[in-house]
């Protein structure tokens, strides 16, 4: 089956409409909470939709849900645009396309490093964590399928599916600052 993304990349354009019925509201939510003035919220959102754009050949199914490569390009593409704003807040607009060759450059690295940071958390999991979260995640798979593959009881699964995020939420937190109150590993 192919996804919206895929087809926006091959240039379906049914898929661009479909895209932004389907995240349009994601994209929006994003964009309230990271713009500082509600007249840049719009801006903002077309921004993301079209940087989307540009990076949906990038998305690969199999390594995570369309929902959160969606979220990534926004979320990057509004902390740049946010960034853009601080940094010229009354001073003159510097030329769009350097600026936007700026941001990409700079979004590939922090990309790179925040994958590598990542990983190296993944690797500081439990095994049986690791596992789960490698079936659930990059193979889709849900709860009940991955129990089912494992042998492992479906609580259990939940509960390493659980503590592995935590742990994860935990060690790449900003600042070393817990973000959850559930339990740890």
């Amino acid at each position: 089956m192919t996804t919206i993304l895929e087809r926006v990349a091959a240039g379906d354009r049914a898929a661009v409409q479909e895209c932004i019925d389907r995240y349009g509201s994601l994209v929006h939510t994003l964009a309230r909470r990271m713009c500082p003035a509600g007249a840049e919220v719009d801006d903002a959102v077309q921004e993301a939709f079209i940087d989307l754009w540009r990076k949906a050949d990038r998305f690969d199914p199999r390594i995570a849900e369309e929902a959160t490569f969606v979220a990534m390009v926004a979320r990057r593409r509004l902390i740049d645009m946010r960034r853009r704003l601080q940094r010229h807040s009354g001073a003159s607009e510097v030329d769009e396309s350097v600026a936007a060759e700026g941001a990409e450059v700079e979004s590939v690295a922090e990309i790179a490093d925040e994958a590598d940071r990542a990983k190296r958390a993944f690797l500081e999991l439990k095994p049986e964590q690791q596992r789960v979260l490698k079936l659930a995640v990059w193979g889709g798979h849900s709860h009940q399928a991955i129990a089912n593959l494992t042998g492992l009881p479906l609580g259990t699964v939940k509960t390493h599916a659980r503590r592995g995020l935590n742990k994860l939420r935990e060690m790449l937190a900003p600042d070393g600052v817990a973000q959850t109150g559930g339990l740890s590993s």
